[in-house]
This record gives structure tokens, sequence and C-alpha cells, in this order.
């Protein structure tokens, strides 16, 4: 049952890395849009397919895709350390395939991608320091929706979630990472989605921090 569950969350987190950072490189470097109409087309694709993802993956996993819900909910006891274990490591390991899916899809296409050693790339792209907050604040809303969704017996979490993340994206100073398995992948990418490793350090702290702020304000606002 356990193997049954890391392997969609591997999955799963895969898919969700891919739909994140494909559409900046389909719309940025192959058709030579903005970086504004960049940001549009991944808002959009990341909210449709992580409501397919939810609801495809949620019956077996939860499907939670992201250290930071795991990390939430082993805290609160939803869910057991060694099964939050598992997650985490499958979560990591899924984002790396999906940064390295991303580019393998786009592989001679373009400039940036017309070499092996593109693949996987280091990323340069700083993020201000305004960013980490960003992160904390809209991870923090992520995990209280997640709990608001779950303790209500929502018929709706796929939607939800797809809603608040793509909407996120498009809101937020940092285009909402709000997930460390995300962060740490992002670092591997030339795409403009990317994220220099000092940055996603301190992206990491703050989604973590803003997880378990979320976590603990559930038990007095969901019980």
């Amino acid at each position: 049952m356990l193997k049954r569950k890391t392997l969609a969350e591997l999955l799963g987190s895969m898919v969700l890395v891919v739909v994140a950072i494909s559409p900046t490189i389909l719309a940025y470097d192959i058709l030579g849009s903005s970086i504004q109409l960049a940001v549009l087309y991944d808002g959009v694709a990341v909210g449709y397919v992580l409501f397919a993802l939810v609801e495809s993956l949620g019956p077996i996993s939860g499907c939670h895709i992201n250290p930071a819900v795991t990390l939430a909910m082993v805290v609160t006891k939803d869910l057991d350390a060694k099964t939050g274990v598992a997650y985490i490591l499958a979560q990591m390991s899924g984002g790396l395939l999906g940064v390295l899916c991303s580019s393998l899809m786009f592989y001679g296409l373009s400039p940036k991608y017309s070499k092996l050693s593109s693949l996987l790339t280091i990323s340069s792209i700083s993020r201000p320091s305004g960013c980490y907050f960003a992160e904390y604040l809209w991870t923090f809303i992520l995990v209280l929706t997640v709990y608001g969704c779950s303790r209500n017996g929502s018929r709706f979490t796929g939607l939800a979630v797809g809603l608040l993340v793509g909407g996120a994206i498009i809101t937020t100073s940092s285009t909402m990472f709000a997930n460390p398995q995300v962060t740490v992948a992002r670092i591997f990418t030339p795409a403009i989605a990317g994220i220099r490793p000092l940055d996603a350090a301190f992206f990491v702290l703050a989604e973590v921090l803003g997880a378990l702020t979320a976590a603990k304000l559930s038990k007095h606002l969901f019980g």
C-alpha cells in the first residue's frame, strides 16, 4: 500500500514540475512571447493540471506532491512519520525527474536547449528578498486551504487547490512556488522559471515555516 502511495506522489510531483516549467519555455523561448504572457501561460496550465492531479491521485495518496503539505500533516498527526518520509523522498525524486522531462520535451527546439548539458543546468535567476515573504504567505494559504477542504469534507478540493495555485502564480511576486520539491527542481532548469541555489534555500525555509504556521492554526480554526 505504501509503495502505491509513494508511486502516486512521485508521478504527481513529476507532472507538477513539468507543468510548472514547460509553459514558460514554450511561451518565452519557443514562441517568443513576453515574460508577462509566459507567467499567464504558467498560471492557467498549472491550475488546470493540478486540478486533474488532485482528482486522480487524491484517492490514492492524498496527492500532497508537496513536502510542505506532508510535513504539516505529520506535525498534526494526520500522517505517520514513516509515510511522511517516504512521501517526501518520492516528491523530491519526482521533481527532479520532472525538470529533466521538461528539458527533454524542448530539446533541439531552441538554442538554449541544443546541447545535452542544457538538460540540467544550474539556474542563475535571482529572486529578490520580497519573494521570500511571498513564499511564506502563500505556502501558509495553500496548506490552510488543504486543511480546510480536508476537515470540512469538501468534494471540490481539486478545484479549490487548482484555482488557488493558478491564481496565485499571477498574483505573487515569486510566481507561487509554495513547494520545496518544486523549488529544488527549478534550480536545475535554464528556463525563466528557474531559481539560483541561494534564493532556493531561503524559499524552502519560508515554505516550511509557512506550512508549520498553517498546521498550528488549523487546529484552532478547523478542530
